[in-house]
C-alpha cells in the first residue's frame, strides 16, 4: 500500500490560488525525497482544497502543518476540518527540532558569501507574533535561542508584526553586517509588504533573506520527519 501525506498551509483567503499553488510546488520537492510515497498539499484557505487532499491521499495519511507556531491553527482548527479522517497530525515547521540547526548552515552559509565574520554579525528574525495568543512569540523565542546556541553571532533579536516589540522598534540600529530572516513558512503580505516597510523604517541596511520556510533544505527536512513519524 502507498503511503501517503498532505502538506497543509493557512494559505491567503483573499486571494488563494497563488498560495494554493506555491504549496503545490513545495510538496512536489517533498515528494521527490519520499519515493514511494503520495504527496499531497492542501491549503485552508481555498474551499474543498483539503477534502480532496484527502480523498486522493487514501486512508490515514500523515498531516504536516507547514506552519510556524502550535497552537490553535495546527490543533483545534486543523483538526476540525479533517473531521473523521483517521490522519495522523505532525507537528508544526516551527517547532521542528531540526529547524534550529538547518537555519544555522543556511545562515553560515550566507555570511561566508557576504565576507563577514560571525562573531561580527547580528541576525534579526522577524515573525508574526500575535496580539491574542502567546503561543507564536513563545515559539519564535525558542527557535531564536536555539538558533544563538548553534550559530556564534554577535547578537539575535526578535520583533513582531502583531505584538511588541513591533519589527521596525526592535530592527533599529542594526548595522550593515546584520541578516534578516523572516520567520514565515513562505511568502506573503507580512513578507513581501509588512517586514521591508519596516526594515524601511528601521534604516536596516543588512542582508535580507527569504523567509526560512523557503530555505533550500526545508523539504529534505520535511521529508524526514513525515517518515520518520509514525
Amino acid at each position: 500500500m502507498t503511503r501517503s501525506a498532505i502538506i497543509v498551509s493557512h494559505g491567503q483567503p483573499s486571494d488563494p490560488d497563488p498560495a494554493e499553488a506555491a504549496l503545490a510546488r513545495f510538496a512536489a520537492r517533498v515528494a521527490e525525497a519520499l519515493p514511494g510515497w503520495h504527496v499531497g498539499s492542501a491549503t485552508l484557505a481555498r474551499p474543498g482544497a483539503l477534502e480532496a487532499a484527502l480523498e486522493a491521499a487514501g486512508p490515514a495519511p500523515r498531516i504536516y502543518p507547514l506552519f510556524m507556531t502550535e497552537g490553535w491553527f495546527t490543533g483545534e482548527a486543523l483538526r476540525k476540518r479533517l473531521g473523521d479522517a483517521p490522519a495522523e497530525v505532525l507537528r508544526p515547521l516551527g517547532v521542528s527540532p531540526a529547524l534550529p540547526a538547518l537555519a544555522a548552515d543556511w545562515l553560515g552559509q550566507e555570511i561566508t558569501r557576504a565576507g563577514w565574520q560571525e562573531a561580527e554579525v547580528e541576525v534579526f528574525v522577524a515573525a508574526h507574533g500575535s496580539g491574542r495568543s502567546p503561543n507564536s512569540a513563545r515559539d519564535t523565542r525558542a527557535f531564536a535561542r536555539a538558533l544563538g546556541a548553534r550559530l556564534p553571532v554577535a547578537g539575535i533579536r526578535v520583533g513582531f508584526v502583531e505584538e511588541a516589540p513591533f519589527l521596525a522598534e526592535a530592527a533599529r540600529g542594526l548595522g550593515e553586517q546584520s541578516l534578516c530572516l523572516p520567520f514565515f513558512a513562505a511568502g506573503g503580505g507580512h513578507v513581501t509588504d509588512d517586514i521591508p516597510e519596516a526594515l524601511d523604517a528601521a534604516g536596516f541596511a543588512g542582508l535580507r533573506l527569504p523567509p526560512i520556510g523557503c530555505a533550500p533544505a526545508v523539504p529534505g527536512l520535511v521529508a524526514r520527519e513525515i517518515a520518520a513519524a509514525g
